[in-house]
């Protein structure tokens, strides 16, 4: 998906990040431009992955491909802040911070990222924004492309080898989108006391597709 060019004042954080960077409206060459620009060559591996693994789930679910992809593509942008400065960054840009996001400023990425998407990438599409802003934990009532992000950012994890549930997260996606999400869900569940944290949105998300799924709260 090709994006428009907008006439939008940027906050300062951003300015920064956009300097040295000329963004030619292609989202895929412009987020590996921009990611290695930053010293980011391992996101934008990991983003193209996530890009190509969205861009198939969506085609199977009826979900538009290219939307999905640029959702792909954007999802990790704000890797470039570091996490030491996340919150400092998140205030500053008018981000609601959670308690959770501040014991682990690592999680503000998926809302860091949609401001970026939006003001620095000139995204308006608002499904592909709310897709970004909760792919790291999800929520309740998530919509079919918050799902398809969701669970190709964890198919197309950014550590080595394969994700120890990958062969059950496939063979449920076999079956259908809510069932992947609610195997991922149960696998981080299972480990949520050995979590640094566990957000509020995962938790909703979990109670909200263990239910829809038919299964206790304790996805057992």
């Amino acid at each position: 998906m090709e994006n428009r060019v907008y006439c939008v004042v940027m906050h300062e954080i951003l300015v920064k990040l956009a300097a040295g960077i000329g963004l030619t409206g292609d989202t895929a060459r412009d987020v590996v431009a921009f990611l290695k620009y930053h010293d980011c060559p391992q996101t934008a591996i990991h983003s193209a992955a996530v890009a190509a693994e969205a861009q198939r789930i969506a085609a199977a679910v009826g979900v538009e491909p290219m939307r999905a992809a640029q959702a792909g593509w954007l999802h990790d942008v704000s890797a470039v802040i570091p996490a030491v400065e996340r919150v400092t960054a998140a205030e500053a840009l008018d981000i609601s911070v959670l308690a959770e996001e501040r014991a682990l400023p690592m999680i503000l990425h998926q809302k860091l990222s949609v401001v970026v998407a939006r003001d620095l990438f000139g995204v308006t599409d608002a499904a592909v924004l709310s897709a970004i802003g909760c792919h790291t934990t999800l929520k309740a009532e998530a919509s079919v492309l918050d799902k398809v992000l969701f669970v190709a950012d964890k198919l197309a994890w950014d550590q080595p080898g394969e994700p120890p549930y990958c062969d059950a997260l496939q063979a449920a996606l076999a079956r259908s989108l809510d069932a992947a999400v609610c195997v991922y869900l149960r696998y981080l569940w299972e480990r949520r006391t050995s979590l640094a944290v566990v957000h509020p949105w995962l938790a909703a998300a979990h109670a909200h597709f263990c239910s829809t799924q038919g299964l206790s709260t304790d996805c057992r």
